[in-house]
């Protein structure tokens, strides 16, 4: 039985800083409007010990303990996940390559009682978070594979840079890396209108320091990222611990599902669901990826 059947979401989140069950208050309505207007001018903000001190060497432990369940292989890529030899202009981006090393662990292989499926599926959590984005609701993706994932990058490894898949994107760092592991990120960098290809080669090609901005995070700090519009990465991790976040992916609308050749990239395996859904997805923009 996980140590945490017992726990009440309060016991997990510091609710005296993050008051989940009383938003409509006073505390409640600053911390959304902090969150809104940070995601308004930066594209990310970041809740700062949103775990409570006593229960963050229980989320490191659960999270290491899966890990080990990750779906590695090093992939070339580009920042727009689509195909490396695409047709491309010359001086395109996205002919820009990297050698993807981090790694998933897939919802499937995530205890149903763990610290971050609980949090995941959690209707307060969820509201919370909804309103931070200033959206009337969310929905936990119905995709068997994604949705709650954890991430993993091994020493040596990194998660070069890209753009999501996904408008916004949730996340919850669980183990630091010794060194290195550091998130990086271009904040609105592209828009819905316009991809901006001048200065996404300018970051890619080592020119866009001025683009560029560094975030310090620590276990138990929850992140939420307008990943859609603004390039980032994590920088490689050095040292012998790999760095872990688990990832918390959700949608304006049910019944998101990943398209085949994204699931597979990204777990090695599609499942009858993916099929199923193949070429039913709706973007909401025209953009590369």
């Amino acid at each position: 039985m996980s140590t945490l059947q017992a726990i009440t979401l309060d016991q997990v989140v510091d609710t005296a800083r993050y008051p989940l069950s009383q938003l409509d208050g006073a505390e409640g309505r600053a911390v959304m409007s902090r969150a809104r207007s940070e995601l308004a001018e930066l594209g990310c903000t970041v809740l700062p010990d949103f775990i409570r001190p006593a229960l963050r060497e229980v989320l490191e432990q659960e999270c290491a303990a899966i890990a080990p369940q990750a779906h590695y292989d090093v992939e070339t890529v580009n920042v727009y996940n689509i195909a490396v030899d695409s047709a491309l202009p010359e001086d395109h981006p996205g002919r820009r390559t990297f050698q993807r090393g981090n790694a998933f662990v897939a919802r499937d292989r995530i205890p149903a009682d763990s610290l971050i499926s609980r949090l995941y599926s959690h209707p307060a959590f969820q509201d919370f978070i909804a309103r931070c984005f200033g959206l009337p609701r969310l929905h936990e993706l119905a995709d068997p594979l994604s949705g709650l994932v954890l991430n993993v990058v091994a020493p040596g490894m990194e998660h070069p840079w890209h753009f999501d898949t996904n408008e916004f994107t949730v996340s919850l760092l669980t183990r630091r890396a010794q060194d290195g592991g550091v998130f990086e990120y271009c904040p609105n960098i592209r828009s819905a209108q316009d991809e901006n290809f001048d200065d996404v080669r300018d970051v890619l090609d080592g020119r866009g320091e001025r683009l560029i901005r560094r975030l310090p995070l620590h276990p138990g700090d929850l992140q939420l990222f307008k990943g859609r519009y603004s390039l980032h990465r994590v920088s490689p991790v050095r040292g012998d611990l790999a760095r872990h976040s688990a990832i918390f992916a959700y949608s304006e609308r049910p019944g998101v599902i990943g398209s085949v050749a994204r699931t597979r990239q990204l777990f090695g395996r599609v499942l009858p669901e993916h099929e199923a859904a193949e070429g039913r997805a709706v973007r909401g923009d025209r953009l590369l990826d």
